[in-house]
């Protein structure tokens, strides 16, 4: 025999497979052609595994500093057309920035 399912047994499967059944949403972000960054001055970028003092050496003070977040530590040096980012005090990434 069966036994009955309580109703908040049943009230909490559908909250669940409604929530979970819910459609996911994206943003697309196109930067136009004309605003896109200047690649024509990559080989002046910081390049993967530079130590911070190396960048700072080469390219001065950055405008702004981001702390470390996270673990690994994760930080980022902006510079007037990119962004370079740091795991510990290496370089992992530069990022061009969009012209204006």
């Amino acid at each position: 025999m069966y036994k009955k399912a309580s109703s908040g047994l049943i009230a909490l499967t559908t909250t669940l497979v409604l929530g979970l059944s819910a459609p996911a949403v994206a943003e697309e972000l196109a930067v136009p052609v004309m605003n896109q960054a200047d690649r024509s001055a990559t080989h002046a970028l910081p390049k993967t595994g530079q130590s911070q003092d190396s960048v700072r050496a080469r390219l001065g003070a950055p405008i702004t500093v981001s702390a470390p977040v996270g673990t690994p530590p994760i930080s980022s040096w902006e510079y007037p057309e990119f962004i370079v980012y740091f795991e510990g005090s290496h370089v992992i990434h530069t990022v061009m920035k969009p012209r204006r």
